[in-house]
């Protein structure tokens, strides 16, 4: 979200460009900005999850990682010990 408002911030031009066509995209075929509205909607939301998995996953990981090398170690100082 901060990158998309430093975005905004440092390139005002652009986003000005943007709203106005969007906003005439609107006015003159409403049916398809709203079909394309929703469907980008769509993607944002299906990314935000499988980026939000992903974090909890990977730091799943990292915890596991430091277990499996102190089990290891037990297992050869039980072994050679």
């Amino acid at each position: 979200m901060d990158s998309i408002v430093s975005f905004a911030q440092n390139h005002t031009v652009i986003v000005i460009v943007l709203a106005l066509g969007l906003l005439l995209f609107m006015y003159r075929k409403p049916k398809l900005f709203f079909g394309i509205l929703f469907l980008g909607l769509f993607l944002v939301g299906l990314y935000y999850m499988i980026t939000s998995m992903a974090g909890s996953g990977s730091e799943q990981k990292k915890r596991m990682i430091p277990q499996e090398e102190k089990q290891s170690d037990n297992n050869r100082s039980s072994l050679f010990g």
